[in-house]
């Protein structure tokens, strides 16, 4: 439909400075996203070394970007200062990392309101300009500055390079304010912020580091995290699958067993999250840098049992709308025309890397097999009729109604209760159906319930007379610890 605008009354509705800048400041950046995103920039102007350092002053603690990239004039300056100074509709080159022209405002003004840009292109003197939150409330106005604290400190800083560019932030108030320099407390939590980056860092940008980008922080190399483990001995890698002729790549990565690990090695895979639960999933990249890191995409919940599965996905930066990337590039959700196809990928990764991680319990299983099997339920005869029963003597019901005393009695009742009322009809229904796959028990839940009712079992059996060796069959052999082998070889007597 075609709409003639010269004979359509307009009036002008720019957006109020202040409140808009406000806005940018709640998208949700975290320090480490904040960093990573201007880092982006760095990396698009061809830096090859990024520094990043500190100087701790409480409230008035300062954080700087340096990087040796190709810098900027004048002009170019005020153009990357402006919000929303690309459209993300405009098609970018191969190795462009940005898409919204917001990230160096928007991941700067999310932990500062005050912050400063220095640059110095080729065959030109280095200038800055400033945005300053408090000029602009005053003024109204979408209006830079040039003033920096300590000018002369900074514009040293950025001659130490031939081209490239600075950030400074210089009035921290969501990490700093009202903090104290003296204060021992304050700086320790600004410290273990400060190693948080480094971590965060090391994933995000570790392909770019492995192919010769250095990034340092505070003078200290910054060492590259692989959350695959390339080269690592065991590490079982699945053939590449492409999508889209080939512009997106999927390759699953299943870990070694913890067995074959050394004790550095083990600690390594654990990541930045210092957890190998936390990183298990997908990892999204799009142009090599890291989105998404540890992810399920919704597809899956955390297991513990698939700890050693990690997925690799390659997008390129055309497919931005498609997945949805988000301004912060924390985001990324496949569209739906691919998803089953993913899941499917994905199913096929995990059966393997939940092979591997049980290998060893079903090992010891095999060496601790016994005769003897306690199933916590047994069919009953009644009447012509099929009924399901409690077995009594099942362990876990044994030790507690030794020791029920006076309750034994309201026990037995409520059990008989949930015996007398097991909905058989609708799960035999939901079964004929295949509605839902059933689950596992315990499946999908925090496992600390089984692994302490396993040792708590393990200790009573041992108490008991039996061998630490009988004491883990017996364990093995009693439902459902029987579907969780691989937790035996941590049982310890206590």
């Amino acid at each position: 439909m075609n709409i003639d605008y010269s004979k359509i009354e307009s009036t002008t509705a720019e957006p109020e400075a202040s409140s808009m800048i406000e806005t940018f400041r709640a998208i949700g950046y975290s320090v480490e996203t904040a960093i990573a995103d201007i880092i982006d920039n760095s990396i698009t102007a061809g830096a090859k070394n990024i520094w990043i350092d500190y100087n701790w002053k409480g409230s008035n603690t300062t954080l700087s970007i340096l990087d040796d990239g190709i810098g900027m004039n004048n002009d170019q300056l005020i153009q990357a200062l402006r919000p929303g100074s690309k459209n993300p509709l405009d098609e970018r080159t191969d190795d462009d990392l940005g898409r919204f022209g917001l990230g160096l405002k928007t991941s700067s003004f999310s932990q500062t309101r005050k912050f400063t840009v220095l640059s110095k292109a080729a065959d030109n003197k280095s200038i800055f300009w400033s945005w300053d939150l408090d000029f602009v409330n005053q003024k109204k106005a979408w209006k830079l500055i040039r003033y920096v604290p300590n000018e002369s400190y900074w514009t040293e800083k950025i001659e130490s390079v031939n081209t490239g560019t600075c950030i400074i932030w210089w009035d921290l108030d969501r990490l700093t304010k009202d903090t104290s320099e003296d204060s021992e407390e304050a700086k320790s939590k600004f410290l273990g912020i400060m190693d948080s980056v480094k971590s965060h860092l090391s994933m995000v940008f570790q392909r770019f580091m492995d192919d010769g980008l250095k990034i340092y922080f505070r003078e200290r190399l910054i060492k590259p995290w692989d959350p695959f483990m390339i080269g690592l001995d065991g590490l079982q890698t699945k053939p590449e699958t492409r999508l889209v002729d080939g512009k997106i790549k999927i390759k699953g990565f299943v870990l070694p067993h913890r067995s074959k690990l050394s004790a550095e090695q083990y600690n390594l895979g654990k990541g930045p999250k210092d957890n190998w639960t936390a990183h298990q999933g997908f990892y999204v990249y799009r142009n090599r840098r890291l989105l998404v890191a540890g992810d399920w995409l919704g597809f899956f919940k955390r297991e513990v049992h698939y700890d050693l599965c990690r997925i690799q996905i390659d997008l390129p930066n055309n497919f931005d709308g498609d997945w949805q990337i988000d301004i912060k590039k924390s985001i990324a959700r496949p569209p739906s025309m691919y998803r089953e196809q993913i899941r499917a990928l994905a199913t096929e990764v995990r059966n393997q890397a939940v092979e591997v991680y049980r290998h060893k319990g079903k090992v010891l299983k095999r060496k601790l097999a016994s005769d003897e099997y306690f199933p916590f339920w047994e069919e009953r005869a009644r009447h012509g009729k099929r009924f399901y029963k409690i077995n009594r003597n099942h362990p876990l019901l044994n030790d507690l109604l030794s020791k029920s005393g006076d309750l034994k009695k309201d026990i037995e009742k409520v059990i008989q209760f949930i015996e007398e009322t097991i909905p058989v009809p609708l799960i035999t229904l939901q079964e004929s159906e295949n509605e839902k796959p059933h689950g596992q028990p315990f499946e999908g839940i925090d496992h600390n319930a089984i692994k302490e009712t396993m040792q708590k079992l393990f200790n009573g059996f041992v108490s008991s007379g039996l061998s630490t060796e009988k004491a883990k069959a017996r364990v093995l052999n009693t439902e459902p610890f029987n579907f969780y082998p691989e937790y035996i070889e941590f049982l310890i007597n206590e």
